[in-house]
């Protein structure tokens, strides 16, 4: 699913769109297949009976509030958290119901750091610091899937909106007006 147009600058464009590490869809999968198979087999058991049909379908009442919490709420919150790599910021945005988010202008980015467990490396995860000028202090981010290479892109594109300032106030400064939209941009972006 795209990165909604409306929330980008007219000359921004979307580099890279990421959720949490799919690993974090694992235990709601898991607890599914459990609760699934927990509630046919106790469906089973029930003695037949003039009550069977009730207690039968208080199982499946306690099943579908255990499905809920265990499995919808956290495949929500996986869907709905964005980490959003564009041309001019990177942006967040978590939250079911309540939404909150953070964007990050490249330019105000400092330091991007990441670390990895071992298992982590083993399954290409990890964890992004993002160090910013301000005193917000550090953005931490987990459980972000390709940890190095997501460093590399945004330290990439760190350097790119870099030369595109450069040359924009060098336009600016000539008395040129704005440079073309596209004359800044590399071919190596993407």
């Amino acid at each position: 699913m795209p990165y909604p147009d409306k929330l980008l600058a007219d000359d921004e464009e979307v580099v890279r769109h990421l959720h949490p590490h799919w690993l974090t869809v694992f235990r709601p999968v898991v607890s599914f297949l459990l609760v699934v198979g927990g509630v046919s087999f106790g469906a089973a058991l029930v003695p037949a009976g003039p009550q069977q049909g009730m207690i039968r379908l208080a199982i499946v009442v306690v099943a579908a509030l255990l499905l809920l919490f265990l499995v919808v709420v956290p495949l929500l919150r996986w869907r709905t958290t964005h980490y959003v790599v564009t041309t001019h910021r990177l942006l967040f945005r978590e939250g079911v119901l309540a939404r909150r988010g953070r964007d990050l202008g490249l330019s105000r980015i400092t330091d991007v750091s990441y670390a990895q467990t071992l298992w982590e490396r083993i399954i290409h995860s990890g964890t992004l610091t993002i160090e910013t000028a301000g005193d917000a202090g550090a953005t931490v981010l987990r459980r972000i899937p390709d940890t190095d290479r997501v460093q590399q892109l945004l330290a990439f594109m760190i350097e790119e909106d870099a030369d595109r300032r450069a040359q924009e106030n060098a336009w600016y400064i000539r008395g040129d007006g704005l440079p073309p939209a596209e004359g800044w941009r590399s071919t190596g972006v993407r």
